[in-house]
Formats: C-alpha cells, sequence, structure tokens
C-alpha cells in the first residue's frame, strides 16, 4: 500500500472538519508521519511531530515528567500519556502516539517484536495494542502505521458521530 492510500480518506476528513493533528510515534520510524504529509493539502491539518525513540527523547521533545521518561514504554497507558503530551505541546485537536517493538528483536520490556501500542487524544480518545506475531522489522513498521492510522480515523469518526 501506498502512503497516501493509507491516509487519503483521513486527511480528507480532518480538513473538512478543520481539524489538525500532531503525532509522537516511535517504532513506526516517522512512516506515520510521511503518510500524513503525503495527502496534498496536509498543511492544513499537520501540525507537527517527531520520532520519539529513546528516554532523551521524552524529555527533550515532550518536556515529559521524569516519572513518565522511565517507565515502561511500550503500554496503551504511556501510549496515551504521550498522545495527550504531543496534543498540548502542539495544540492540535488530536494527538497520536505509537510505541512497539518493531524487530526482529523484542524491546528490553519483555515485548515481542510485532508488539505495538498506540494512543489517539482529541475530542475522542482511543487506544489498542497490536501483536503482529512477525520478526520482520519493516513490514511490522507499516502495520504499525495502519494500526495508528486506523485508530485516528476511528477516533474521528466517532467524534463526528458524538457531536453531531
Amino acid at each position: 500500500m501506498q502512503l497516501t492510500e493509507m491516509a487519503s480518506d483521513l486527511g480528507a476528513l480532518l480538513k473538512e472538519r478543520k481539524q489538525t493533528v500532531s503525532v509522537a510515534e516511535s517504532s513506526s520510524g516517522g512512516l506515520v508521519s510521511a503518510a500524513l504529509l503525503s495527502v496534498p493539502g496536509a498543511s492544513a491539518y499537520f501540525v507537527g511531530g517527531g520520532v520519539i525513540y529513546t528516554r532523551d527523547a521524552r524529555r527533550e521533545f515532550l518536556a515529559l515528567p521524569k516519572k513518565v521518561i522511565t517507565m515502561r514504554a511500550a503500554t496503551e497507558e504511556y501510549a496515551m500519556i504521550v498522545a495527550r503530551a504531543v496534543r498540548n505541546k502542539m495544540d492540535t485537536t488530536w494527538g497520536l502516539s505509537e510505541t512497539g517493538a518493531s524487530g526482529p528483536s523484542g524491546n528490553r520490556y519483555g515485548d515481542e517484536a510485532g508488539h505495538v501500542c498506540v494512543a489517539v487524544s482529541g475530542p475522542v480518545e482511543k487506544s489498542l495494542t497490536l501483536e503482529t506475531g512477525s520478526d520482520k522489522r519493516e513490514e511490522n513498521m507499516w502495520k504499525f502505521t495502519e494500526a495508528a492510522l486506523g485508530l485516528l480515523e476511528e477516533a474521528l469518526k466517532e467524534s463526528i458521530e458524538k457531536f453531531k
């Protein structure tokens, strides 16, 4: 699947609703942001983001407190904290966070390769955990990206229904 295909419907919805998004991703390596930015007119909704891959990045880019910087990262709880943090820091409608282990090995927390947690913070908050069962790094990065974009689109559609 092409990057634009992954995010075109989502981008159209964000533009139509005049809503914005910021991203803090990790094991997808920037693919979430790249997909959102591949849609023509992305500047109408994409404010910014970063690949938050280390504890230093948690501290420097997100200004997270020490108790969050040192907590177990690949959980829905952590992903939601980061989604809220990037949303607040960038002053966007939506904050999207992804954290996991793309492979070929697991992470230091004991999660197998293919484990990811994704969270969305905005008018609706949602999170999910995905286990791909694969140790293929790039394949997992694409699946993590699809999961993140899918969760954001699901939350956006839910917010449209909720606030009709």
